[in-house]
């Protein structure tokens, strides 16, 4: 089993804004096609990052903070609760 392979069998049991687990296969099939096409992207760039000598904490920080600046379209507005 290649590296992609085995990462992409450990994917999250998606739910909706309740808690409660999707359960429309289309919609899981895509979730899964992305996150499987992010993890093995994120770990490619980590492997160059790391054989062009980035620190690697650096570039997992660089990452989080990647994912704490997307921006939710389609919910309400961050300053508003």
């Amino acid at each position: 089993m290649s590296k992609s392979e085995s990462m992409n069998k450990n994917f999250p049991t998606w739910q909706d804004p309740k808690g409660a687990p999707l359960s429309c296969v289309e919609k899981i099939k895509v979730l899964n096609e992305n996150f499987g096409e992010l993890r093995e992207m994120m770990q490619d760039a980590m492997e160059d990052a790391l054989l062009m000598g980035c620190d690697e904490e650096q570039f997992r920080q660089v990452m989080r903070s990647v994912v704490e600046e997307l921006h939710n379209p389609y919910g309400k507005p961050d300053d508003q609760d």
